[in-house]
């Protein structure tokens, strides 16, 4: 199940590497927002159900540190799932409950940081009305596989 949603995952969003303002694998300097035209949102994998778009901001999905922003829609639940890489999250937008196994729900304003560790699984759930959009950085290829 883990490969069949890295492809996916990696098909939706390797067209989207190149598609900011400035080759996303560039080493010059990039600052984005989140409402900037120049971002090209793409599809989340299928096992997100409901409203939910990916932007990569820089690096390559299929390599170690990229970094994307994730929205989804306001009232979205994000099912149990988990990545091979750990991910560092800063909420953009939005109030985002987040639950990691073994863990306490953690409740995330806009400004809050988060840490999953890689292959912990998780869900989330964009609690306000409007979209949440978290920026998240990962250590290794960006991929996501449901837990059941």
């Amino acid at each position: 199940m883990m490969k069949r949603s890295v492809i996916w995952l990696l098909a939706a969003i390797l067209p989207l590497a190149t598609a900011v303002a400035q080759p996303a694998t560039s080493d010059a300097p990039l600052a984005l927002n989140r409402m900037a035209a120049s971002l090209k949102w793409g599809p989340c994998p299928p096992i997100y159900k409901g409203g939910c778009a990916l932007a990569v901001l820089h690096g390559d999905p299929a390599k170690p540190n990229a970094d994307v922003f994730l929205r989804v829609d306001g009232g979205t639940l994000l099912h149990n799932h988990r990545h091979s890489s750990a991910e560092r999250m800063i909420l953009v937008s939005g109030t985002l409950r987040v639950a990691y196994a073994g863990s306490a729900p953690a409740v995330l304003q806009t400004g809050h940081y988060a840490y999953g560790p890689a292959g912990v699984p998780h869900e989330a759930a964009c609690l306000s009305k409007t979209p949440c959009t978290l920026f998240i950085a990962f250590e290794g290829p960006v991929d996501a596989d449901l837990v059941k």
